[in-house]
This record gives C-alpha cells, sequence and structure tokens, in this order.
C-alpha cells in the first residue's frame, strides 16, 4: 500500500471512528460506570467484532449476507434486540446506595470478560457495519499485489484509530459526569439516558434501510 492510499484510508477511519454509533454509546457508559481506565475493555471487545467484520469481508461473507436479505434481516433484528435488552438493562439498574457521609458504597466492577463480550456483540451484531465494510475495503486493496499485508494494514489502522478516538475521546467526555454516579438520582438519571440511546439506536438499526 502506497503512503498517499495509507494516508486516505487514515483520514477515512478518523471520521468513521468519530461517527456516533452504539459502540461510541457503550464506551461513554463504561467510562461513567466502570470508570476510564477500565472502559478500555469494552473496547477492546469492539476491536474484535471490528476484525471480524474485515475477515468476513475478506472471505466473501460479506458479499453473501448483503445479498441475503433473509439473512442481512436476520443479524440487524438480532442486532436492534441485543441493543433493546442493553437500554432496558441500563435503564431498570438500580444504584448504588450512598452512605451517610455521601459516597457511594463500594460496589464490585464488572467483571473484563464480560465487558469485552458486550463490545464484541454491541459492534458484531451489525449487518451495515459488514455492507459498509464490503464498499470500504475494497478501494484500498489492490488485487495485484499481495493482499495479506493489505488487510493487515487496514486492520491495524483501523483498530489504532478507532482505539484513540473512543478511548481518548468517547470515554474521555464522559469523565466530566463521573460526578453525577455520587448520588442515586445522578446514577438514575445516567442511566435512563444511556439506556434510551441504546434503544433509539436500535429503533434506527431496525427500522432504516
Amino acid at each position: 500500500m502506497s503512503f498517499a492510499l495509507w494516508v486516505s484510508l487514515l483520514t477515512a477511519c478518523i471520521v468513521i471512528s468519530f461517527t456516533p454509533g452504539a459502540g461510541a454509546i457503550n464506551t461513554m457508559s463504561n467510562a461513567l460506570t466502570q470508570g476510564w481506565r477500565r472502559s478500555i475493555w469494552g473496547i477492546i471487545g469492539q476491536q474484535l467484532a471490528l476484525i471480524v467484520h474485515v475477515v468476513i469481508v475478506a472471505a466473501g461473507v460479506g458479499l453473501i449476507v448483503s445479498r441475503s436479505e433473509i439473512l442481512f434481516n436476520a443479524i440487524r433484528y438480532a442486532g436492534a434486540a441485543y441493543l433493546v435488552y442493553l437500554g432496558i438493562r441500563l435503564i431498570l439498574t438500580r444504584p448504588t446506595v450512598v452512605t451517610d457521609d455521601g459516597e457511594p458504597t463500594e460496589k464490585a466492577p464488572e467483571g473484563r470478560w464480560s465487558m469485552v463480550r458486550r463490545g464484541l456483540w454491541v459492534n458484531l451484531l451489525n449487518p451495515k457495519a459488514i455492507v459498509f465494510f464490503l464498499a470500504f475495503i475494497p478501494q484500498f486493496v489492490k488485487l495485484d499485489q499481495p493482499q495479506l499485508p493489505q488487510y493487515l494494514t487496514i486492520i491495524a489502522t483501523t483498530i489504532i484509530v478507532d482505539v484513540i478516538v473512543m478511548w481518548g475521546f468517547f470515554a474521555a467526555a464522559a469523565r466530566p459526569f463521573r460526578r453525577l454516579t455520587r448520588s442515586p438520582r445522578g446514577q438514575r438519571t445516567l442511566n435512563t439516558i444511556f439506556g434510551i440511546l441504546f434503544i433509539a439506536v436500535a429503533a434506527m438499526l431496525a427500522l432504516l434501510h
């Protein structure tokens, strides 16, 4: 891959990563409930899904998904249902009890694997991402050159950019609101907001074609 082509890839990856979606919502929610540092585990899960998407496209499966209305809709509705589940779970989450001195009681943090798994499914159950990569990736792959190095470059660039944007921007943007988690009312407000956002993204995924 030439340097000029790689710069184009880098620019496209930055624009894509800054586009708000379920991954950004999941990252901000994790940063609020688990802290900025631990939110990286959810981001790792999202990157694993990204790798799967690129592999699916490279293997030609993405073309099958894009051309099969039944398969596309099955994945689409499964993804929407999962986001609705996450949204409802957030809305119904009971706030942490606050002690007499105004500090929240200690609460066991969510397990790393649980955060990775949720991040994986949030990004993986999005057939439109597969179709997007199907249209996006071929523009940066030259058929007359070895394929593997090109796909590895695409994966590495996309992951590095997305991690920087998710952790350095979306997760960091949520940090000032951490103070709201110190009261039950603030916790309920944040959980409701992010729960509604998850459900809204689910509705867009299910209804917009």
